[in-house]
């Protein structure tokens, strides 16, 4: 048998990776900090190389290799920023960024090379686990938000303090006449983490589901795992999740405008609105003033994430190349502020800061490559007539558009959940691309 033990245990380690990616909340404090999703991910790592040395095999598909010198050029771009660095705190959050690149990084290069080697179903498999990641996580967000609601109870104190440790809880965004407003963060640890992360799976399993054929035995689970993520989405209240969702839509009126009006494209929104309307009705005032504080600009929340964009020109004046160094911004914040432990509340702002200019170049030339690959599985889609590649080719796309856009405020581009995503685009075209050969 080819499928021996070490291969079958290899599998489950990479399947249990990519369905825990979005579980921020569960992790210890154990040299820094540790998430189930790295444990796995070293387990995995150690094993993969295991069975590749244990075979004497050193091949690597071409997609892996481009994506080892992506990763050769960030580790290079990041190791001369090391030299910016002033304090021992600048070293310590170095370190721990440093960390995370080279496990979360590793896993994209080493995921590719393994999925080169598997089948389409295995691709199709991976892909459904880094789905129910996500819709995992949204059962847990409402659940959070029901008890706290109705029961007020801590799930996150009953259910995940034990096994971590740590201290979480829903997000309280204030309080209206005594009562407190709760926006589920389920176990990512921020209720506008968590929105922007479902942008991925909105977008992705849209057009997959407006292309099945009617009667398929997934139509209408798909449908209803749509609707209640779109709810949950709503539930976060999260404006850069909106945004986000509405950029990747866009894209996606592309190739699907013209099933803007059937049946399968407002079924699902019909039900996501009568639910909303039902909840609303009941407590019209309550959401009244929840709702307007949300679309209110001139708040101290929303004048910060345009504030950081400031600090811009003064890092890039004196460190204009190579930044102040990985994940160093909080440091910086800091000093010009006083405020501890700060993030920098955008992607950008952190890239342009932490990685200079060349990082800045560097990471836009790692999207451009995400978006020619997705292109090219278009393609492929489109010669082989396929009514699964093309949707899936078509989501990815509008996923990463809108990712893109909701990280103008917000940072998950670092998450670990960004390069599952990546590994998944990048390895596509390889694993479909066999079927031209």
């Amino acid at each position: 048998m080819n499928r021996s033990r070490p291969g079958l245990v290899v599998e489950f380690l990479f399947l249990a990776t990519i369905f825990t990616v979005t579980f921020a909340k569960l992790q210890w404090e154990v040299a820094g900090t540790l998430s189930l999703s790295d444990v796995l991910t070293a387990i995995f790592l150690v094993a993969w190389v295991g069975t590749r040395v244990g075979t004497g095999d050193r091949r690597l598909a071409w997609g892996a290799a481009l994506a080892g010198l992506f990763f050769l050029a960030f580790l290079a771009v990041y190791l001369i920023g090391f030299f910016n660095l002033e304090t021992e705190q600048s070293l310590d959050q170095w370190a721990k960024g440093m960390f995370k690149f080279l496990l979360h990084f590793g896993f994209l290069v080493v995921g590719i090379a393994y999925l080169a080697r598997r089948s389409e179903r295995f691709y199709w498999t991976t892909f459904a686990v880094f789905m129910a990641g996500f819709v995992a996580n949204a059962v847990y967000g409402i659940v959070q938000l029901g008890t706290a609601e109705v029961l007020g109870i801590n799930l996150d104190q009953s259910l995940l303090s034990p096994i971590t440790g740590g201290a979480s809880q829903i997000n309280i965004y204030g309080a209206i006449e005594g009562a407190s407003v709760f926006r589920p963060n389920a176990l990512t640890g921020d209720p506008n983490h968590l929105g922007i992360e479902l942008v991925i799976p909105l977008l992705v399993l849209t057009p997959l589901y407006l292309r099945l054929e009617r009667g398929h035995r997934l139509k209408v689970p798909l449908a209803l795992v749509l609707a209640f993520l779109l709810v949950v989405e709503l539930a976060t209240l999260s404006r850069s999740g909106l945004l986000g969702l509405g950029a990747g839509l866009l894209v996606l009126a592309i190739p699907y405008r013209h099933r803007v009006a059937s049946p399968e494209f407002l079924l699902p929104l019909g039900g996501v609105a009568v639910v909303l309307g039902l909840v609303l009705a009941a407590r019209w005032q309550f959401f009244e003033q929840v709702l307007r504080s949300r679309v209110d600009t001139s708040a101290n929340g929303t004048s910060t994430h345009f504030d950081v964009y400031g600090f811009i020109p003064d890092v890039l004046s004196s460190n204009p190349l190579f930044g102040l160094g990985l994940n160093n911004f909080s440091v910086y914040y800091e000093f010009v502020t006083g405020r501890t432990n700060f993030g920098p509340h955008s992607f950008y702002v952190a890239t342009l800061v932490e990685t200079g200019l060349v990082g800045t170049a560097l990471f836009a030339a790692f999207l451009v490559y995400l978006f020619k690959r997705l292109g090219q599985l278009r393609a492929i889609g489109r010669t082989l007539g396929s009514p699964r590649i093309r949707p899936l080719a078509w989501g990815m796309t509008a996923a990463l558009v809108g990712t893109i856009a909701a990280n103008a405020f917000y940072l998950t581009m670092s998450f670990y959940y960004f390069f599952a995503f990546a590994l998944l685009a990048l390895a596509a075209p390889i694993v479909f691309s066999r079927r031209l050969t």
